[in-house]
């Protein structure tokens, strides 16, 4: 069995490793992002920011578990693919987000039952 100290900085340095992939993904996403569709004000900067490097995190936290990478931290080939896949993941999450708040805002003023219609006729 081994001892709990090296067996703890083992796991610390691959949690470290794997924040790194997923800081520098989602950053290079974020930045992606926000040079193709340029926010409109400092309020929808700050959600796309956040929308960007939140589902590059979870997305990308989302499909290495799905898929079992989890190994590849322990390579820098393998630790430089999660930060490729946590890039992707996150390059739709602005635009979802930002696709749900127009539509909100569209439909600021309808009820409940003129959204589901809309809702529908697009589904």
């Amino acid at each position: 069995m081994p001892e709990p100290t090296s067996s703890g900085v083992a796991g610390a340095a691959a949690f470290k490793a794997a924040g790194g992939a997923a800081a520098g993904g989602a950053l290079l996403a974020t930045i992606v992002v926000m040079l193709m569709t340029p926010p409109r004000s400092h309020r929808e900067w700050a959600v796309g920011v956040i929308s960007t490097v939140v589902t590059g995190i979870g997305g990308g936290a989302i499909a290495v578990e799905y898929f079992g990478l989890q190994g590849w931290v322990h390579s820098v080939t393998g630790f430089l693919a999660l930060g490729g896949l946590i890039f992707g993941c996150g390059l739709p999450g602005w635009a979802v987000v930002r696709w749900v708040f127009n539509f909100i805002e569209k439909n600021r003023d309808a009820g409940i039952d003129e959204v589901a219609k809309e809702v529908k006729e697009v589904l």
